[in-house]
């Protein structure tokens, strides 16, 4: 097939790689313009763009999908289907309805559960005990589609980071079934309840509020594993933490409870396993502390 993809992330690199392995001509490839990052913030081209330039692809990064020439260069590839996954820009009706079959989209979560940007961090936010990823015929509305594929896989103790590879992997093999045999995977319409919204993540929504208990407590430092990080405030430093565990006992919310900074949230409590200063490289707990002590009965904020 002719085939123009269109994404931005790491999450949307294998759907990318197994498009090229199945032998799909990839006419064109679009990602969001390149942002400022690092120390310098020279601009940064995204995963895709890097990706795609070393496949020797041919690259777009309009900063919107709306002007009548962006729409021209797009039509012209004269595309089967464009195939999207994480691309990050809303796609106009005329866009939409430009390619053959129209455009599929790898979305990682269990439609109608979770439509928006972050479906990954708010599953294991909510506690939910699986996820999976929709292959999802696009409209013009927030991920309303009909559902052409779907897999499951279990949530269990994965951060977001983990659950976001696994997602894209089987998202990536999902798509591939697909367009071999399209006429196999007729549309489905979504359900017309159970539908949620998943918003865009909030650097805020980091701060660890160690009121709510252990178990939300350490569901937020999963959902913001490995980025951006679930963090507390001691002597004003962030701290992230990047792995932490349950424990049964009881004590003051936010007060060290030992010297091994065991946090009291109420009726239980918090250890954290895998830590960051900031500024410093992620390391186990004890190999902060030998030189950063946080002794206990501090209360952290």
């Amino acid at each position: 097939m002719k085939i123009i993809f269109m994404g931005t992330p790491d999450f949307a690199l294998p759907t990318l790689n197994a498009l090229v392995d199945a032998g799909h001509e990839i006419v064109a490839v679009y990602s969001q313009p390149a942002r400022p990052a690092g120390r310098g913030k020279a601009p940064r081209p995204s995963p895709v763009e890097k990706r795609a330039r070393e496949l020797g692809l041919n690259v777009y990064t309009p900063v919107s999908l709306k002007e009548a020439e962006t729409q021209k260069i797009f039509a012209d590839h004269q595309a089967d289907v464009a195939v999207v996954a994480a691309y990050g820009l809303l796609l106009p009706k005329a866009i939409l309805e430009m390619p053959r079959l129209g455009c599929l989209n790898v979305h990682g979560s269990l439609l109608p559960k979770w439509r928006g940007a972050a479906p990954v961090q708010r599953a294991i936010l909510a506690g939910d005990q699986e996820s999976g990823v929709t292959i999802m015929q696009m409209d013009r509305g927030l991920d309303t589609g009909a559902m052409l594929k779907i897999e499951k896989t279990p949530i269990a103790d994965k951060n977001a980071g983990a659950l976001s590879d696994e997602i894209a992997h089987i998202g990536a093999k999902l798509m591939i079934e697909v367009l071999a045999q399209p006429e196999q995977y007729p549309p489905v319409k979504q359900p017309e309840s159970g539908e949620s919204y998943a918003a865009k993540i909030d650097k805020s929504e980091a701060l660890i509020d160690f009121s709510k208990g252990a178990v939300q407590a350490e569901r937020q430092i999963r959902a913001f594993a490995p980025k951006p990080g679930a963090f507390f405030l001691y002597n004003e430093e962030r701290i992230r933490i990047l792995e932490a565990h349950v424990q049964n006992q009881t004590g003051a919310v936010g007060e060290t409870l030992d010297d091994h900074l065991l946090i009291g949230c109420g009726s239980d409590s918090l250890q954290p396993v895998i830590v960051q200063r900031a500024g410093r490289k992620a390391m186990k707990l004890e190999d902060m502390l030998r030189g950063f002590a946080i002794p206990r009965g501090t209360r952290l904020s």
